[in-house]
């Protein structure tokens, strides 16, 4: 792909290796070096890319090396080109989209450096062709901040869709538990923590052999969070197990006086970031009581 004569659109596509999703691709990997095996001529790319694309990008003038990283498809619908563009001073990870047809759809920067050492990004594709943005910024006190955007490619407008958006200075410094007055009168109803931003709250169900649960965790310096809240079924004299008709998720809980701890028995992933679990150990937090009587956390 880094001469000058005229390819097969055919043949541009399949130059990129299938990858399995998930994929993830981080900023860490836009500065390291690629085979030159990758490299795709800007004359090529062109024949297939608008110039724009690039143009926007690097300017009109520069030509930045173009290499092949991947591609994902959707049989006989969409193919997904992952490609790293690099010049002398700006970096960018690209997907390109072509149609069944062959024919060029759209684009997006996924992933373009910024100038701030206290971030890292990356962008991921999940198993249903959803991207997503992710910047972590560690700040001054040592804690960490997350902002997510989430995009879709949409058949109707033929474009990358903006579906969901978590900006990165909104993110709480407390947590916030919505169970926190629900009645705790059975033995394992209580708070279990295991720091500030990582929660199991239990609650007294509708009936004895229930709970009410909220769970908050946040794994990786940060940069995977879990959320999830419902309701339980007491299986045993220290077990509990969260599982709902239409979620895939099923959770279960083990209690100890001091502890309870969390396994996934079946996938949690849609209450949770790709590259962490519910899995744990929460630790029982101890209820104080206030000169007036008022118990307290």
């Amino acid at each position: 792909m880094t001469g000058e004569d005229k390819v097969e659109v055919a043949d541009f596509i399949d130059f990129f290796k299938p990858v399995r999703l998930s994929f993830t691709y981080a900023d860490s990997q836009l500065v390291k070096k690629e085979k030159d095996s990758l490299l795709i001529s800007s004359k090529i790319f062109n024949q297939f890319v608008p110039d724009s694309i690039l143009g926007k990008l690097f300017g009109k003038s520069v030509k930045p090396k173009i290499y092949a990283i991947g591609k994902a498809e959707v049989p006989k619908a969409v193919s997904y080109l992952f490609v790293k563009t690099v010049s002398t001073d700006k970096r960018a990870f690209l997907i390109i989209c072509f149609d069944k047809n062959q024919q060029f759809v759209t684009s997006l920067a996924a992933l373009r450096p910024d100038q701030n050492p206290s971030t890292m990004q990356n962008v991921v594709m999940d198993r249903k062709f959803v991207i997503t943005k992710n910047v972590l910024r560690r700040n001054a006190d040592g804690s960490f901040s997350e902002g997510k955007d989430v995009y879709s490619l949409s058949a109707e407008t033929r474009s990358f869709q903006l579906v969901m958006t978590d900006a990165l200075d909104d993110k709480p410094t407390e947590l916030i538990n919505p169970i926190d007055t629900l009645p705790r009168k059975n033995k394992w109803s209580a708070d279990y923590a295991n720091g500030k931003m990582n929660l199991v709250s239990i609650r007294d169900g509708r009936s004895s052999g229930r709970l009410i649960f909220f769970i908050h965790f946040e794994k990786n310096n940060g940069s995977c969070v879990g959320e999830l809240k419902g309701d339980a079924t007491i299986r045993s004299s220290n077990t509990a197990e969260y599982r709902v008709g239409g979620d895939p998720c099923v959770l279960k809980f083990t209690f100890t006086s001091s502890s309870v701890t969390l396994k996934e028995l079946e996938g949690c992933g849609s209450h949770r970031g790709i590259r962490c679990s519910f899995d744990g150990s929460f630790s029982k937090k101890r209820e104080t009581k206030s000169k007036g009587g008022k118990k307290l956390k």
